[in-house]
């Protein structure tokens, strides 16, 4: 079943005493319930603002986005049911408040938790569910205290708060340690199966993409130049940009990766 469905998607930027830049150019595909679909570019390809217009952060130029079928869906039920997970972990978070408030928030604030007891068993079912224990002790630390792979499972956490029914994982490994890349992904994917989500994951890495999605979408200057199922498009590219993009790609990230993958899948937590 089609969960979000993007139409044309256009995105321009003005620019003072310039035609305006467009950054993303006609734009479609959906993302279905239960899978994941990898949006792959270079840096400026386009993707991240594919993500920004999703979560409506900036506004599109022209172009449609249907949320089971409706292009008029309120703001904050929209913003319910699609939420993001930023690239970096601890800009995302504030560093003035503990791990608790940034999980109560969005539970009290789309109704899915009453104040005190109730919110409070909330926000350890939600660290529980991205593998943060004990709960109390992660719940009353600052960002500060937790390494980089803990404040992204926080994030994620947080993005599942409002019980959404689409993620937009924005390059949600990039700035973690190799180490626990393949963790966070594993995290991602069992909660995509479990919760049924709809998930796109933005990213330039070939080798976590194939692994990761279901089918892959190749952006390039704004425009998609290639789709298809993950293993087609990675193993068989057919465009020049996704060969160049597979050729430039680190053997030794690949082969790290693949071997990781051998014994680990990304379905594992």
């Amino acid at each position: 079943m089609t969960t979000l469905e993007v139409s044309d998607l256009t995105v321009d930027y003005k620019r003072r005493g310039q035609r305006p830049f467009r950054a993303v150019d006609e734009v479609s595909f959906t993302l279905t319930a239960g899978r994941t679909l990898a949006l792959v570019g270079q840096s400026g390809s386009g993707k991240s603002t594919v993500v920004r217009a999703l979560a409506r952060l900036v506004a599109p130029t022209g172009g449609s986005v249907r949320l089971d079928g409706r292009a008029d869906t309120p703001g904050r039920e929209y913003r319910r049911a699609v939420q993001m997970v930023f690239q970096d972990p601890f800009a995302s978070l504030n560093p003035a408040h503990d791990i608790a408030h940034h999980l109560r928030r969005p539970l009290l604030a789309t109704g899915r938790a009453r104040r005190g007891e109730d919110a409070e068993g909330k926000v350890a079912a939600l660290l529980r569910s991205v593998n943060l224990t004990p709960e109390a002790d992660i719940a009353r630390k600052r960002p500060h205290e937790l390494s980089g792979g803990q404040r992204q499972r926080v994030a994620i956490a947080r993005a599942l708060a409002p019980e959404p029914r689409v993620l937009l994982a924005d390059e949600p490994v990039s700035m973690l340690d190799v180490s626990i890349r393949l963790e966070i992904l594993g995290l991602l994917d069992r909660l995509r199966a479990e919760r049924d989500l709809a998930v796109l994951y933005v990213t330039h890495d070939l080798a976590t993409a194939r692994h990761f999605a279901d089918e892959v979408m190749v952006m390039y200057k704004g425009e998609i130049v290639e789709r298809g199922p993950s293993d087609d498009v990675i193993l068989s590219p057919q465009h020049p940009y996704t060969r160049k993009l597979a050729a430039a790609a680190p053997r030794s990230r690949r082969a790290a990766f693949d071997d990781g993958a051998a014994g680990q899948g990304p379905g594992e937590p």
